[in-house]
């Protein structure tokens, strides 16, 4: 199983801070770094992209990886080219993480109409595809053609997860024969009972099962007792039920605890859903110190 993390410290996104804590996991042995795509509110990220090419030029190994770009809202030869700029600048090393969005507001703000996001994904998916396979594309009939140039490192184009929230997407998401990006807010049931729902949608389309297994996970882990049930109180009350699938207490969607908890409930997820990689999500709560942070990243990593 394979260890992903997002940046801990997303208050500040400058080039040295991010570079810094994606520097900070390779070194620990993280095999990817992520960013996720928002627009419109605090701590916005509306480019991730632009963000992980400077992340790019300070690393060397780590993959880098987008947990959401969002394709309905872009054209998708601009994407596409945006992409394969990336894995050119960086050597072969994104992982696409792809989505939809689920804001009707931020959607229409980019005159994308809500009810229209999964077939404007999926044509835009399509397209990209082509075009880093090196085909012709024409996008409006009776326009020339052009062709992708520079095309990506990985051939024919860098792995591609989708992030799926709902039987529709996740049912989208499996016949399209792609790995399920499982959202951090889901129980272990619900878990299960979409991989049920994506992998029979894979089958009915004629893919073989998809092997990939990704889920990202909130995890933080403490030096006692006392300090986990302060974060997991305190997580519990700041994220908002909205978020979450269920009225469900932070137990049944995010790893808490001291380090014998934490591995425990990492084998747990690798038994019961075949987990083949995990994204190390930071915690949605202000007042730790940042140097706290850093050792529960470091902590995770010595776990598998």
């Amino acid at each position: 199983m394979l260890l992903g993390v997002t940046p801990w410290n997303l208050d500040d996104r400058s080039a040295a801070s991010l570079s810094d804590q994606a520097r900070t996991a390779e070194a620990l042995g993280y095999a990817s770094f992520w960013l996720p795509e928002s627009h419109f509110s605090e701590h916005a990220i509306p480019d991730p992209l632009m963000l992980l090419a400077g992340v790019a030029a300070a690393t060397s190994n780590i993959q880098l990886a987008t947990t959401s770009y969002l394709l309905p809202l872009r054209n998708p030869l601009q994407a596409a080219e945006q992409v394969a700029v990336l894995d050119q600048l960086s050597n072969g090393r994104v992982i696409l993480g792809v989505g939809r969005g689920y804001a009707p507001a931020m959607l229409r703000a980019f005159n994308v109409v809500p009810s229209e996001k999964r077939k404007l994904f999926e044509r835009n998916l399509e397209l990209m595809q082509r075009a880093w396979a090196g085909e012709p594309i024409t996008i409006a009939e009776g326009e020339d053609p052009v062709i992708l140039d520079p095309l990506p490192v990985q051939r024919p184009h860098p792995p591609i997860w989708v992030a799926a929230f709902g039987p529709k997407a996740l049912a989208q998401a499996g016949r399209l024969g792609l790995p399920y990006l499982a959202s951090p807010m889901e129980t272990l049931e619900d878990l299960e009972a979409n991989l049920a729902v994506h992998g029979a949608a894979a089958r009915e389309a004629g893919h073989d099962e998809v092997a990939t297994r990704p889920i990202m996970r909130t995890v933080f882990i403490g030096n006692s007792a006392r300090e986990v049930r302060s974060v997991k109180e305190r997580l519990q009350s700041v994220v908002p039920l909205t978020r979450r699938s269920k009225e469900t207490v932070v137990d049944d969607w995010a790893l808490i605890g001291e380090s014998g908890f934490v591995a425990e409930k990492l084998a747990e997820y690798r038994q019961r859903l075949r987990t083949t990689h995990v994204v190390v999500t930071r915690l949605r709560i202000g007042g730790i110190e940042e140097h706290r942070l850093r050792e529960s990243v470091a902590r995770v990593c010595e776990l598998l």
